[in-house]
């Protein structure tokens, strides 16, 4: 695919822009993060339903991200982030008002199927990036997530001191905010020359018709494979990791946050400076395998470390290997399609990945309550170690 027409200086002010939207995007999910039980716990304190807002936002999303990324391939990436943000900024504040437990069900419902933003994101990234600069330039989206998660949830835990609904209302400021600078501010980046020529049509609804599109090729079945396998086994890491510590170490919520700051600042590192030290003086092909390498002995880790302490390391290696693998396999992804596919690929991307976000957790409760403690972790290392063997097979040298 040839690189996007752009001169280097524009294509650096375009990625500063992406950079700072997402930053704001995850930094409003992040303020949220630690008073979502609790604004809950009136209506119902089940832990079943804290669950299933995830799982009904994963559904929305899984069914809008291909549809949005279709859209985006034909009218551009700026305004489905847009509407992706007005719908977050409309969710949030749907949380803020309450008054019924099925409002924060719509509310995750509204913000799933509108948020295409990371889908629209990524097409964007590989819109102004040469083949050359992709896999350095998708580490700024993990590098944002990253930074977003290690800020957004301090300032939830601040604003929850004034009241418990003010980091609601902050994250839909947040979200609004951060529509009006990606609208006047963020240049377009898929001139209307490059865009998909054909109207929308049925089976752009249909994620499942979608995936199966993108799934024509080895090379895509064995990348999106690959994302599937290590997405699924890090959701059952992040779902599962604090009632692994309570019942295996007795962890303490601040014992756990530590080792979740550890994971984000590594990450941060990892995809934000490490990937774009190595990008371009190794392949793509060959920085995955051995971020898969090294997030299967991180994985493996978790569940061999005798005494609670060894998880911080643990983890550490886990994200080192992550941040090498995310972006790689993004643009190993991005690569596979011209540039009015960026979309349908990324949305597919997300489809998968909603996926993961509804399975992942299930299977890691259902192992770790019938099978061992440990076994969402060992389970997660095979996996990770299956993607590394499809994708070596299947995407050539």
């Amino acid at each position: 695919m040839p690189p996007s027409p752009v001169s280097p200086r524009a294509s650096r002010r375009a990625l500063t822009f992406i950079f700072v939207t997402m930053l704001l995007d995850i930094m409003g999910a992040g303020i949220m993060m630690p008073v979502v039980p609790y604004i809950v716990r009136p209506y119902s304190a089940d832990a079943l339903t804290i669950g299933l807002l995830a799982v009904v936002f994963s559904i929305a999303q899984f069914f809008a991200s291909p549809l949005l990324g279709a859209v985006s391939d034909r009218h551009g990436r700026r305004p489905v982030l847009v509407i992706s943000l007005i719908g977050a900024a409309v969710g949030y504040a749907l949380f803020g008002v309450g008054g019924g437990l099925w409002v924060f069900f719509v509310s995750r419902i509204v913000a799933g199927f509108t948020a295409g933003n990371l889908t629209a994101a990524q097409a964007y990234i590989a819109d102004v990036s040469g083949p050359e600069d992709r896999a350095k330039n998708f580490g700024l989206v993990g590098a944002a997530f990253g930074i977003g998660f290690i800020l957004g949830p301090s300032i939830g835990g601040v604003l929850a001191k004034i009241s418990l609904t003010a980091p609601a209302w902050a994250s839909a400021g947040v979200a609004l905010v951060t529509a009006i600078f990606g609208w006047f501010v963020l240049p377009e980046s898929l001139a209307p020359e490059r865009r998909r020529p054909h109207p929308l049509h049925v089976g752009d609804f249909n994620p499942f018709s979608l995936l199966l599109t993108a799934l024509r090729t080895p090379r895509l079945r064995a990348l999106f494979s690959g994302i599937f396998l290590s997405r699924f086994a890090m959701m059952a890491l992040h779902t599962n990791f604090a009632v692994y510590t309570l019942n295996r170490f007795h962890y303490t919520p601040a014992q756990n946050a530590v080792v979740f700051t550890v994971l984000g600042v590594t990450a941060t590192v990892s995809q934000g400076f490490i990937i774009r030290r190595l990008s371009g003086r190794f392949s793509d092909r060959l920085l995955l395998l051995v971020g898969l390498a090294i997030m299967t002995v991180g994985m493996a880790a978790v569940a061999a470390v005798p005494v609670g302490w060894l998880l911080s390391p643990a983890i550490a290696v886990l994200a080192i290997g992550s941040g090498l693998v995310q972006p790689t396999i993004q643009s190993l992804v991005s690569s596979a399609g011209t540039p009015d596919e960026q979309g349908m690929l990324f949305g597919a991307n997300g489809a998968i990945t909603s996926l993961t976000a509804i399975l992942g957790p299930a299977w890691a409760g259902l192992v770790f309550d019938h099978v061992a403690f440990t076994a969402p972790y060992w389970s997660g290392a095979l996996l990770l170690a299956a993607a590394w063997l499809a994708i070596r097979r299947a995407v050539p040298a």
